[in-house]
């Protein structure tokens, strides 16, 4: 047995041998990676292990007994010693791991003592004896970035808020900078001699003196509850809630709304690694669908809400495929047909959903939504009573269905809905009043089809007078009028043959879009007949307005159909001059006496990248058109507002040419019997006398209304606005250096003069050059009694006199303005404020709000207007703080935030001053609280005009003229970054104005703006402009654009073929 064992020993140490032989070859070889040698070592060292385990299992107990495991023994002190003696040592050998290799050559003969190296700089140089595979493990981790999911977890964890030591918050008027207890602590340390040097602080101090620190557990808060934990508080009751109401609509919106939040905060876990977190995010599909489980839940609690529905339809477009949503609104409108908000929605849907979006037919939805509203409101529909409101919402679904066809480029559609409609309004019949209003259209059909003049041409009687000679038995032929030479077909549409193709092609487009916005009409005086048009597109049948004629009975809304005020709509934004500066030097009180709208007017469909100027009015048929059926104020405005634009232009022979034709039309317009009294037109009359230069003109007009209405008083609004108007040209005029210097004593002012005059109510007399001290007194005194005497918001509402606030407020801060100083008139404008500050604020397309609201609303912008103006002008001609200003402008901003004046001036002001960040913050806070595209829009013109002081700097390249700034990168970036945040809101992904600033943004870089482009198809395909600013940026896909344009239906006046016929003549 022994001899047995001897052999097995002999054979396994052979065995171990060639192991160590195989193994220091394998490791030599280099064509074999190092994974495939440790895993045959392993191999080989396991076969080793089962070979001992199997033969040494006959060793006798006697000899094992005898040997020490783990140990040695002197072979003198074996009982009986062997010749081949042996020791079992179980210990695991470190080189085996520390050098991964069981060869010899492999592992060191010595061992490391310390971890310096000889001759290497201990203070510069170093060699690290870690682990390899450990440091290379933990390099791949590399630094979090502030973007990374780990950062932005802690950035929404809420920190440990600090309270300072025991202070009276309330009392106290100052922080201190410092404890005087450490300075006590301090001076003992000294004087006790355990501080000699007064390094050790009064925590040490205590220490060294055998005392413990107080602890101040007071001064930290608890710790707050983590964000998952405070989500599921937030879930937690928001069911509570559900449960024990589940009828509670609003509860529900909230809660889906929610859903944003936690999708949000998802992954926010701070024990979770980030693979876990990036795991737990939801995509926006999972977001959505959640929502709307969470919706048919509500609707099974309750099952006729429309505010849920029309929410399930919203959530719905990215979910369900065009065809179904199709078919879900239609099946909600049949529902609840009586609801106008359902209809505005599904107007929306139908205008903006690019798949299934046909100019043809949403105009059908137009005329049947506005018929089936007629159908309520007169009683018709039985089963759908009519809902509050009803009337205004009409109105304003056909101002939309106007704008809608002025947009795609159906003009003439547009001025046809009109004209049926003023003529459905004014001029209908008394015997057909009382009849529903399906009957009237019917009724209304045979004098559209007649052939008589409409509203707006020549020799227009009214359907009234139309319906009373057809009774009689026939209309009276009126006398033909003079014939009058067309100018524009004798003129050639290309100006210019050599241009490339696409640009003469938006040339005439836009010339066509400019001369032929009105209906075509044959001519019986020169036997015309519906063949004779060459463009189908320009006549307007009965059934394209039939649909949409409403009744309008209040006369407030019959004022606003005349004045065509656009109803509060991002839809409508697509004019450019709504964001350019209108601030004149010369004239800073009244630049902003005609605010811009930003509706572009009909046929003037200008591109975003053309250069301001050209025709400063309509066409010769277009101004015809406006002298008819316009009111003679909204006419004489227009009449202010082309002189406005020649004195911008300083064209001096336009000018005098347009002002000669303004006076005229004022001049006969003042000569009609029923417009001697108003003051309305004597006030624009002399505002367009001023604007021409004529001073003294001017104020022979003034004179001569106030001498008309003076004896009114303060309690006349008209009168109120023109003496407003009056002085701020008179004050304006003083600080030009014109009439004496900025320096002018009140006493001596005519400003003065003609506010006192409005407060006395005295018969007018001209300036002699002397005010009266008492009188001046006298009338600050009348002042106060007159605003003092002011009826309460809610009664002054019901009297429908609101404008007279703006009117009474303006002279009185002018007023003391220049007879006591800027204090006293801060002070009158301060009390305007507060007396308007219980009104909410304005938002756009908020439906809490009446038209009586929006009216005081403006009114509360006209006087905020005229407080930041007095100030800026204040601050021009005397030592001034901007900070004073910047504070009204900010309290008018975050009281107006959709007020486009207010903007350009808090802009103005800002411009002074190289504070960005602050702006910044501004238009931010402003933003996040506000769901208008306004504000947003104005963020990114002050980027832009930032990023134009930049590169004009840099172009400049002298130190002398650069900027006073260091030059700042990634203005681009930023622009980009706001065009994308607004047009992800609600408002602002409807905004045609905003998209087609985006795109021309992009200008340079071809793919971005197509992206773009087709970007904006998805939001609003009905924007012509849109189509048209494409062609301009990116003219070698003129022919893919018109095909798109095309296919939508929207109007093209001028097909490619068209232009290359006009070539070849």
């Amino acid at each position: 047995m022994q001899q047995q064992y001897f052999v097995v020993q002999q054979k396994l140490h052979i065995t171990r041998g060639s192991f160590h032989t195989i193994a220091a070859s394998k490791s030599s070889s280099q064509s074999t990676s190092s994974h495939q040698t440790q895993r045959f070592l392993i191999l080989c060292k396991l076969i080793i292990n089962i070979a001992e385990v199997l033969f040494f299992p006959f060793v006798t107990s006697r000899q094992e007994c005898q040997v020490q495991v783990g140990g040695f023994m002197w072979l003198d002190d074996l009982q009986a010693p062997t010749s081949q003696s042996f020791c079992i040592d179980r210990r695991a050998d470190p080189a085996n791991w520390e050098y991964r290799s069981l060869y010899r050559a492999h592992i060191a003969r010595y061992k490391r003592k310390g971890s310096s190296v000889l001759g290497l700089d201990s203070r510069t140089q170093a060699v690290c004896w870690d682990d390899s595979a450990g440091q290379t493990k933990r390099g791949d981790q590399r630094p979090k970035r502030y973007f990374s999911l780990s950062v932005c977890q802690l950035l929404r964890c809420e920190a440990l808020p600090l309270l300072p030591d025991a202070l009276d918050s309330v009392s106290a008027a100052f922080i201190p900078l410092s404890s005087t207890q450490d300075k006590d602590a301090g001076l003992r340390a000294c004087t006790a001699g355990l501080n000699p040097l007064g390094v050790y602080d009064s925590g040490t101090f205590l220490w060294l003196e055998g005392k413990g620190q107080q602890q101040v557990k007071d001064n930290v808060l608890q710790p707050p509850e983590n964000s998952a934990t405070l989500l599921k508080a937030k879930v937690e009751e928001f069911n509570r809630k559900l449960r024990e109401n589940p009828t509670d609509i609003q509860t529900w919106l909230a809660f889906i709304c929610f859903q944003d939040e936690m999708g949000a905060a998802c992954g926010a876990f701070p024990d979770a690694q980030d693979s876990e977190a990036e795991a737990r995010r939801l995509s926006v599909r999972a977001l959505l669908e959640r929502k709307v489980s969470i919706l048919d839940r509500a609707l099974e609690s309750n099952p006729g809400s429309v505010d849920l529905k029309l929410k399930r339809l919203q959530l719905c477009q990215e979910l369900w495929e065009p065809a179904m949503l199709l078919k879900e609104w239609k099946k909600l409108v049949f529902i609840h047909p009586n609801s106008a908000p359902l209809w505005k929605s599904y107007l929306l849907f139908a205008q903006s959903h690019f798949s299934t979006f046909s100019m043809s037919k949403v105009n059908a939805v137009y005329g049947k939504c506005l018929s089936t509203l007629s159908a309520v409101q007169d009683g018709s529909m039985v089963s759908h009573p009519p809902l509050p409101g009803t009337q205004e919402d009409m109105l304003d679904i056909f101002l939309l269905q106007c704008h809608f066809l002025r947009q795609v480029g159906h003009s003439e559609k547009a001025v046809s809905l009109f004209q049926a409609l003023l003529d459905f309004t004014f001029f209908k019949p008394d015997s057909l009043k009382d009849l529903p209003t399906r009957q009237q259209v019917e009724f209304f059909e045979p004098f559209w089809d007649s052939g008589e003049p409409r509203v707006g041409e020549r020799g227009a009687r009214g359907w009234r007078a139309w319906m009373l000679q057809q009774e009689r038995g026939g209309w009276v032929i009126p006398p033909e009028p003079e014939e009058e030479e067309d100018e524009d077909q004798d003129e050639s549409e290309i100006k210019d043959k050599t241009q490339p193709k696409w640009k003469i092609w938006l040339d005439v487009e836009a010339s066509r879009e400019a001369n032929h916005w009105l209906p075509w009409r044959p001519d019986g005086a020169k036997s015309q007949s519906q063949e004779d048009c060459e463009d189908p597109d320009r006549q307007v049948l009965f059934d394209d307005i039939g649909p949409s004629m409403i009744r309008v009975e209040s006369a407030q809304l019959q004022l606003r159909l005349l004045m065509l005020c656009p109803p509060a709509s991002s839809l409508l934004l697509d004019d450019s001059a709504f964001l350019d500066e209108s601030f004149d030097p010369e004239r800073p009180l009244t630049s902003y006496d005609l605010p811009v709208s930003g509706v572009s007017a009909v046929g003037h469909m200008k591109l975003l990248l053309t250069a301001p100027g050209g025709k400063t009015g309509l066409c010769k048929a277009g101004e015809e058109f406006l002298r008819t059926a316009a009111l003679n104020l909204c006419w004489l405005q227009y009449e202010k507002l082309k002189v406005l634009r020649c004195v911008h232009h300083k064209n001096k022979k336009r000018l005098k040419f347009q002002g000669k034709s303004s006076k005229r039309m004022a001049k006969c317009l003042l000569k009609q019997q029923e417009n001697r009294g108003s003051l309305a037109l004597w006030r624009e009359y002399g505002h367009v006398e001023w604007l021409l230069g004529n001073v003294e003109e001017a104020r022979r007009v003034f004179d001569t209304a106030l001498t008309l209405g003076v004896a009114l008083g303060l309690h006349d609004h008209a009168l109120c606005n023109l003496c407003l108007l009056y002085a701020q040209l008179e004050v304006e005029l003083t600080c030009n250096g014109v009439a004496g210097s900025s320096g002018m004593v009140p006493t001596a002012s005519r400003a003065v003069h003609i506010l006192t005059t409005l407060a006395e109510g005295a018969i007018y007399t001209p300036f002699s050059g002397h005010v009266n001290p008492v009188t001046i007194l006298k009338a600050r005194k009348l002042y106060e009694q007159a605003l003092s005497a002011l009826p309460d918001i809610s009664s002054a509402g019901a009297s429908g006199k609101p404008e007279n606030i703006c009117g009474l407020f303006g002279c009185f801060g002018l007023f003391q303005y220049l007879t006591m100083g800027i204090e006293a008139a801060d002070a009158v404008y301060v009390q305007a404020r507060e007396t308007l500050s219980s009104f909410p604020r304005s938002t756009e397309g908020s439906t809490s709000f009446t038209h009586h609201d929006s009216d005081v609303m403006s009114q509360c912008e006209a006087l905020a207007v005229q407080h930041v103006t007095l100030l800026h002008h204040h601050g021009n001609t005397s030592v001034f703080p901007l900070s004073h200003l910047r504070l009204a402008l900010t309290d008018a901003l975050n009281h107006l935030p959709c007020s486009a004046p207010l903007w350009k001036l808090y802009l103005r002001a800002e411009c002074r001053c190289h504070n960005r960040g602050r702006t910044r913050r501004f238009f931010h806070s402003v933003a996040k609280s506000n769901q208008s595209v306004i504000p947003r829009l104005f963020a990114v013109m002050a980027e832009q005009h930032w990023k134009q002081q930049l590169d004009l700097a840099h172009r400049l390249s002298l130190p002398a003229e650069t900027l006073p700034t260091l030059p700042e990168m990634g203005l681009s970036n930023r622009i980009h970054a706001l065009f994308e945040a607004a047009v992800a809101t609600e408002h602002g992904t409807h905004c045609p104005l905003l998209w087609r600033m985006y795109m021309t943004v992009s200008n340079g870089y071809i793919e971005r703006g197509r992206g773009i482009f087709y970007k904006a198809l998805q939001a609003i395909p009905w924007v012509k402009g849109l189509y048209m600013d494409a062609v301009k940026l990116f003219p070698e896909h003129v022919q893919e654009f018109l095909d798109l344009l095309t296919e939508k239906e929207l109007r093209l006046r001028v097909p490619l073929e068209e232009v290359d016929i006009l070539l070849e003549d």
